[in-house]
C-alpha cells in the first residue's frame, strides 16, 4: 500500500500538472467497491469544477475543487499571482489502496484493464484511476481531515504523548492511523531501525529520550523518502508512472536474513499483530 512519501509524491505531480484545470465530465465504472461516496455525488461534485490544488492529507490525496470554468492556463497564471486567493468547496478524495494508480494521461491512450474512473479536462487530457485489486477509495467531501497528527508536522510534545502508556509495541503504535496519520509498514520499520528502538517494545516503555529520537527518525525517513520520489515495492509509480527509488535506502525493510548495514548481524523478521516487522537484533533495543 502507498504509504506518507509515496502519496505526496504522487499528490505534488498531480498539483504541478492538473491543478487549474477543468473536469468537464466524469464516467464510473460498474464496480462497486472503489467508491464510498454515490456515484451521483461523485459525479454532481466533479462536474464542471476546476481543480484549485491537489495535496495530501494522512495516505489520502485531496483535490480540491472550486466552481468555475476559466481557461486551465489563465486560471495557473492567476494562481501563481494570488496563491492564497482560492477558496475552499467541494473535495475529491482518492485512496489508493493496494495497487491503485491515478494517472493523467491523453484522451486518444489506450485504457488499461481495471480503470474505474475517468474525469474528462478541458485541457483534453483525462485524470484515470486505475485499481486491479479493488482496494482503494473514491469519495467527496467538504472538509476532509485525516484521523490523526500529521508526522511532518507534529511537535514533539505532542508526539510523546500520542504514545505515553500505550501498551501497544511501538510498531502497532506507529501504525495506527488514529495517532500518526500517513506512516506505514515500510517506514515504520528504517524509522525504528534509525531510532535503535525493536519494534516489539511496548509504547509506554520508551523514554522521552528514545520517543525523542524516535520523532527525529521518523521525520527524517519520510523526507528522504519524499525526495526519492518514495520507494517502489511492486507496482507503485507516481503520476508520471515512474518508479521510486527510497528502496534502495532501505536498512532494514524487505531484508529478512540480510547483514545489517551497521553491524553486519542478520536482519530479523517478526510478525506483531498480523503485520511483519524487520530489525537488527544487536542494534537495536
Amino acid at each position: 500500500m502507498p504509504e506518507l512519501p509515496e502519496v505526496e509524491t504522487i499528490a505534488r505531480g498531480l498539483d504541478s500538472r492538473v491543478a487549474g484545470d477543468v473536469i468537464e465530465s466524469v464516467w464510473l465504472g460498474s464496480k462497486p467497491e472503489p467508491l464510498k461516496s454515490t456515484a451521483a455525488a461523485i459525479v454532481a461534485a466533479l462536474e464542471s469544477k476546476r481543480i484549485a490544488r491537489v495535496h495530501r492529507v494522512g495516505k489520502h490525496i485531496v483535490f480540491d475543487l472550486e466552481t468555475g470554468g476559466t481557461s486551465p492556463a489563465r486560471y495557473k497564471r492567476a494562481r501563481a499571482r494570488t496563491p492564497t486567493s482560492i477558496s475552499s468547496g467541494a473535495q475529491w478524495i482518492v485512496h489508493l489502496g493496494m495497487s491503485g494508480r491515478m494517472l493523467v494521461s491523453p484522451a486518444n491512450a489506450e485504457i488499461e484493464k481495471h480503470t474505474h474512473a475517468i474525469a474528462k479536462l478541458a485541457s483534453g487530457r483525462e485524470l484515470r484511476f486505475v485499481d486491479p485489486r479493488r482496494f482503494g477509495r473514491l469519495s467527496v467531501s467538504s472538509a476532509f481531515e485525516a484521523p490523526g497528527s500529521e508526522p511532518l508536522n507534529v511537535e514533539l510534545d505532542k508526539f510523546v504523548s500520542l504514545f505515553h502508556g500505550r501498551k501497544t509495541p511501538i510498531k502497532s503504535a506507529l501504525l495506527n492511523q488514529k495517532l500518526l496519520s500517513g506512516v506505514g509498514n515500510i517506514y515504520a520499520d528504517e524509522s525504528l531501525f534509525r531510532a535503535r528502538v525493536r519494534p516489539r517494545r511496548r509504547a509506554s516503555s520508551l523514554t522521552r529520550h528514545e520517543l525523542g529520537r524516535l520523532y527525529r527518525a521518523v521525520q527524517q525517513v519520510l523526507r528522504e523518502a519524499i525526495a526519492l520520489g518514495g520507494s517502489t515495492i511492486s507496482d507503485y509509480v507516481d503520476s508520471d508512472g515512474e518508479e521510486g527509488f527510497f528502496q534502495l535506502r532501505h536498512r532494514v525493510y524487505g531484508r529478512e536474513g540480510e547483514p545489517c548495514l551497521v553491524c553486519k548481524t542478520p536482519v530479523k523478521r517478526v510478525v506483531i499483530a498480523g503485520r511483519s516487522a524487520h530489525y537488527c537484533p544487536k542494534c537495536q533495543r
